[in-house]
């Protein structure tokens, strides 16, 4: 876990005990409105803490520029969007339907293997086995199958912060299907992976836009989100997705500037060619998704539903 993500969850714990040491006298005293001043008080501490990093940090943190050597860009440099090198490491966790001892080591053998993995952990008693690393989950759900075990994800993210820390956007069809998950990996950096199949072949744009309303399709999600008006690049331009000649593309890479619980209800759209500034091919409702240790469940309350009778769609983008 970096640093700055450390500073951030203490700072929180810190608020929590405030409230709670506070709560007491307020109790014996009987001041029922000071309640929302607690909270208040220790929103605002979270919110001074953290910009106060995000300010100071850098310069500490960093060497002096007679020290630092730079090379030039070159032609085919990726924008940091695009960049799938230097991911920073989350807990991917999925169920697994494990039998015995057996089944956890031939799991535990395949997963070690794949790049990117630092550390499995196998919860037995529950089928669950939850992955440290920067391995995208794609290729995390194929080891798993490749062991001849079924398997759904149930969860990623950073499992200490109590924030919304993981959100998905799901591309339903009729024509175009995909699944976008994005992760907090601290509160100025988020991980994006992307797996979709049915478009066109050649080079896609794709954003995060304004609204997530889909009344008349990706043409109703309004801009693209830009919450601090950088006019150079806005915070949810994701670049463009490179799509094969069977129609499928994925992406696994790192956006600066980008807070997961900021996009919650808004949209991720995808475009006909690389102008963004066309209506779009299609677009998906970016929804809260369940973050690491809060998704142990294998039946579903609504109809019964087995997690082993489910699809696999939250795994890999499928036309079924």
């Amino acid at each position: 876990m970096d640093f700055q993500l450390k500073w951030s969850i203490s700072c929180r714990k810190f608020a929590v005990a405030l409230v709670a040491v506070t709560a007491a006298p307020c109790a014996w005293l009987g001041c029922d409105l000071l309640e929302p001043l607690q909270f208040k008080l220790a929103l605002h501490f979270i919110f001074f803490s953290e910009t106060l990093f995000v300010r100071i940090y850098p310069i500490l943190a960093i060497p002096s520029l007679a020290s630092v050597q730079m090379d030039p860009p070159s032609s085919n440099q990726k924008s940091q969007a695009q960049n799938c090198t230097g991911l920073r490491e989350l807990v991917t966790e999925f169920m697994v339907d494990m039998k015995g001892e057996g089944c956890v080591s031939s799991v535990k053998n395949k997963l070690q293997t794949l790049d990117g993995v630092k550390k499995v952990d196998v919860d037995l008693s529950n089928q669950v086995v939850r992955v440290l690393g920067t391995s995208p989950v794609k290729i995390l759900a194929e080891a798993l199958e490749q062991t001849g075990r079924k398997a759904r994800l149930i969860g990623q993210g950073v499992p200490e912060d109590f924030l919304t820390s993981a959100a998905v956007a799901e591309f339903k069809g009729p024509s175009i299907f995909g699944i976008v998950r994005l992760a907090l990996v601290n509160m100025e950096l988020a991980r994006i992976e992307a797996d979709f199949s049915g478009l066109p072949s050649g080079k896609h744009g794709w954003s995060i836009n304004e609204f997530g309303d889909l009344t008349r399709g990706a043409a109703s999600t309004g801009k693209v989100f830009n919450p601090i008006n950088d006019a150079k690049e806005p915070v949810g331009d994701l670049g463009t997705l490179d799509v094969d000649e069977k129609g499928e593309a994925f992406f696994s890479g790192v956006k600066e500037k980008l807070r997961v619980t900021d996009l919650i209800g808004r949209s991720i759209t995808v475009y006909g060619t690389e102008d963004k500034s066309d209506e779009g091919l299609a677009a998906a409702v970016i929804a809260r998704s369940v973050g690491v240790g809060n998704n142990c469940r294998k039946l579903c309350s609504c109809d019964g539903t087995t997690i082993w009778e489910a699809t696999n769609a939250d795994s890999v983008c499928s036309k079924v």
